[in-house]
């Protein structure tokens, strides 16, 4: 499945903007993409194993609420980090 990585998060994934990972739920994808680059899990999924607020996932062009949204190997996971300034 091909993940489309954030530019706030490329450093994790050394510069990629998408990569690809297996799973069956957004949680197995997150675990997966947190196993090749170490600490990217933190940065989208709290403590208490949510999405953090100013995250939005998309699988295809539908919003994921949930961690055990199910995912098909043909999706196309997008994240998206608000932006904020003043």
């Amino acid at each position: 499945m091909k993940v489309h990585i954030p530019t706030p998060l490329r450093s994790y994934t050394t510069q990629h903007s998408e990569v690809e990972v297996e799973g069956t739920s957004l949680a197995e994808i997150l675990a997966a993409l947190d196993q090749r680059y170490p600490g990217f899990r933190f940065r989208i999924i709290t403590e208490q194993d949510t999405i953090r607020p100013h995250i939005r996932i998309f699988i295809n062009d539908e919003h994921a609420m949930h961690l055990t949204a199910p995912l098909r190997p043909d999706d196309r996971l997008y994240i998206v980090c608000a932006l904020s300034g003043g």
